[in-house]
């Protein structure tokens, strides 16, 4: 079910819809995912958010001249713009992620803190004028994470569509809480793992 071409992508085989239960679960499964972490009080994220910025630091190495793509944290999800910052500070470059519409992989646009910001999908802020990019890491928040690295995530499929369509793979972390952790997502054709994971625990590959 989850085989992998040479590049890394899913191989084009036998591509069924995905099954009415499945899709069922998870959309009942995100919205409890959702609605717990958005009780967990803003400093305790903020806690958790240092441990797993620290984390991922671990997880890439030297982060000197690799361009990293975070995101823009969304309802509760680890804050890493500081750690973003850092990126810059140390050598590294940075972008952000954005819906070019529905249906379609997502863009990487150059981004370093201070440059214009204008509002996306969402309104989540995105880069207003950045150059597109190939990042060499993706940090991709979840929604749910299950014991193989599967990510549950919004359900538009965007991430797993881009990482598809890359013409080189980046090491691709996703980034939650603890209490995102389920036993499976139910993974999909399309679906593809994480190469490790991040959460206030430390790195878990």
């Amino acid at each position: 079910m989850h085989e992998l071409d040479a590049a890394g992508r899913p191989a084009a085989t036998d591509r069924p819809p995905m099954d009415p239960d499945v899709r069922r679960w998870r959309k009942a499964e995100r919205e409890r995912l959702i609605a717990a972490r958005l009780e967990i009080p803003a400093s305790v994220r903020g806690d958790y958010a240092a441990l797993i910025a620290a984390a991922v630091d671990k997880a890439i190495g030297d982060i000197e001249a690799k361009t990293v793509s975070l995101y823009w944290p969304f309802r509760g999800e680890p804050d890493l713009r500081p750690w973003l910052a850092s990126v810059n500070a140390r050598g590294g470059r940075t972008a952000l992620p954005l819906v070019v519409a529905k249906g379609e992989p997502l863009v990487f646009r150059a981004y370093a803190p201070g440059d214009r910001l204008e509002k996306g999908v969402w309104n989540i802020p995105i880069p207003a004028d950045g150059a597109e990019v190939v990042p060499d890491v993706v940090i991709a928040p979840v929604v749910g994470i299950d014991r193989r690295n599967y990510r549950l995530g919004y359900g538009g499929g965007f991430f797993d569509r881009t990482l598809a369509a890359l013409p080189r793979k980046p090491l691709v972390i996703g980034i939650g809480y603890e209490m995102q952790r389920i036993p499976t997502i139910y993974p999909q054709w399309n679906d593809i793992s994480m190469d490790a994971v991040v959460t206030e625990a430390g790195r878990i590959s």
